[in-house]
């Protein structure tokens, strides 16, 4: 069977980039390159897809927001 997920990946405060797989609610690697995390991310989505099923999402958009508190 072949899925296609979105993954996201941003940048933490230790410059670590850390790939989430909101389709996969506990899927997620960190690494310091885009050339790492990828087979990384990979990895950790064959992991996940052996624990649990992938919830069906569409990609719709990105938004980022800030938030004064």
């Amino acid at each position: 069977m072949k899925y296609q997920f979105t993954v996201l990946v941003e940048r933490d405060e230790d410059g670590y980039l850390v790939a989430t797989v909101p389709a996969l609610r506990s899927c997620y690697t960190q690494a310091r390159t885009m050339d790492e995390l990828m087979p990384r991310v990979m990895e950790v989505i064959q992991l996940c897809l052996e624990e649990e099923e992938p919830v069906p999402m569409a990609f719709e958009a990105i938004e980022q927001v800030e938030v004064e508190v």
